[in-house]
């Protein structure tokens, strides 16, 4: 069983929801999620801690029995309180881990401890395991050297990679309008195995230059995706929204028909609902959120 707690600003609330759900395959609610699915805790950036939780009571009190008997070999410890789906105030939190610290037969370091454990309360039931933390590496990401004032989000280019692989990291992405790659990069960052293609070379310059700052491999293409023959598990694709507005229907057609024909699922996001043209090229909507920021709205489809 683990813990998963998590946390998001109010306009990625929906995005921060669905990502949780194609991860873990139940809706999420309260700051904390309870799965019997072990994630890696930087997959998600809105994850902050995974409890492995080998310990569980329905008391603090029975808790804390068991805790007495953990073997740490010698080892220093830490107790880190997680607030679970219920508001704890900061001194209680401080006084729960000194008292699981107390029962627990080792030495307690607060600044270098060797192992890390996690306390946490969720729907009236106690828990308590190894900890990990977030390790954030999407922040180190932001810096990039070449940009797109359009690109996505490194946040929300993260979360929509997880919803477009979900659990499943052996797939194969595509992603047919890479832009400066701030799509790959997340997706690499995580051992998914993603290829770009950008119509623009200057938008392919960039990404190989992203990409190599990163340490990643060269895995983008100058091409049309109207052109693509390969096979892919899923596509990412954010429409570019300088073309997504004035684009005939005819051609947006094309390239969801294109995109069809080359992935079994998609995620496709836009600038404005296009329900009828994802329908005519034969796309289903499975599930969708938008992601808004001030007055600007994408449109986030996963389709099937």
């Amino acid at each position: 069983m683990f813990i998963y707690t998590y946390a998001c600003h109010e306009d990625e609330a929906a995005l921060c929801e669905l990502e949780l759900q194609m991860l873990f395959d139940h809706k999420i609610n309260g700051g904390a999620v309870r799965s019997s699915y072990e994630v890696s805790v930087d997959r998600s950036p809105f994850v902050k801690r995974r409890i492995a939780a080998r310990y569980q009571a329905d008391s603090l009190e029975e808790l804390l029995l068991q805790l007495s008997l953990i073997e740490l070999n010698g080892k220093t410890f830490k107790v880190l309180f997680t607030t679970g789906d219920e508001p704890i105030p900061y001194e209680e939190q401080r006084q729960l881990e000194r008292a699981a610290g107390a029962v627990m037969n080792g030495k307690a370091d607060m600044r270098r401890a060797e192992q890390l454990f996690g306390l946490t309360k969720l729907a009236g039931r106690w828990y308590f395991g190894q900890v990990e933390e977030n390790g954030a590496i999407w922040l180190k990401h932001q810096s990039k050297p070449q940009n797109y004032s359009t690109a996505l989000p490194t946040r929300a280019a993260r979360a929509i990679v997880n919803i477009a692989a979900g659990r499943n990291t052996q797939q194969q992405l595509i992603d047919p309008c890479c832009g400066m790659g701030t799509v790959l990069i997340e997706a690499m960052s995580m051992g998914i195995d993603i290829e770009g293609i950008d119509l623009n070379p200057l938008a392919v310059k960039g990404a190989r230059i992203n990409l190599a700052h990163f340490g990643y491999p060269d895995r983008v293409r100058l091409g049309d995706m109207r052109l693509m023959e390969k096979q892919y598990d899923t596509a990412i694709v954010d429409m570019p929204y300088n073309l997504c507005s004035v684009l005939p229907e005819e051609e947006q057609l094309v390239m969801l028909e294109s995109i069809r024909k080359c992935a079994k699922k998609a995620v496709i996001v836009t600038t404005e609902p296009i329900l009828p043209q994802l329908e005519m090229a034969s796309w289903r909507i499975a599930r969708s959120t938008t992601l808004s920021k001030a007055s600007f709205t994408r449109y986030i489809s996963v389709v099937e």
